[in-house]
């Protein structure tokens, strides 16, 4: 789970996202005091342009710039989830039910540690994948990262040629 830095920006970066029309999904922080960088991933309905990104640039840096720990300067990266995006919430694993995702929890869950499957429900506060056939119940709070996952199969027919 996020460390304190990344919940508070988190908490700080939420309602500037909602109120600029975005969907926060994800902050994280990485570099040490003397060049630290903040990556914040966005949504946004109908999708991630490059003219948002500059937007979203523009108010995340305002909100960040007054932060004492940001004052010797600092990088920001602001980019889309992408197709292999972050599940942080119990709410994007309901909204991607029926999708493959990876993930790493905290201690072993019958016997692993990292899981890959399918999302077939939440129920109460578990996500219940379909791991290789079986059916395994994660505990939302004991998952430490999770990304969707996307097969891509190129045994199809078609090829650029087609106009596909």
């Amino acid at each position: 789970m996020a460390n304190d830095t990344q919940r508070q920006l988190t908490d700080l970066l939420e309602a500037a996202a909602t109120e600029h029309g975005f969907d926060l999904v994800l902050v994280e922080t990485a570099g040490g005091r003397a060049n630290p960088v903040v990556r914040v991933y966005l949504d946004h309905e109908g999708g991630v342009t490059i003219d948002r990104i500059a937007e979203a640039n523009r108010w995340i840096k305002a909100a960040l710039d007054p932060l004492p720990e940001y004052a010797r300067g600092y990088s920001l990266e602001v980019s889309s989830p992408g197709i292999e995006r972050p599940l942080v919430r119990l709410a994007d694993y309901v909204r991607f039910t029926g999708s493959d995702a990876k993930l790493s929890t905290s201690h072993e869950i019958e016997g692993h540690k990292h899981l890959t499957g399918t999302i077939r429900a939440v129920e109460g506060d578990d996500v219940v994948l379909d791991t290789r056939g079986r059916t395994v119940r994660i505990p939302f709070g004991d998952i430490k990262k999770a990304r969707l996952q996307v097969r891509l199969d190129f045994s199809k027919e078609g090829t650029a040629d087609d106009g596909i």
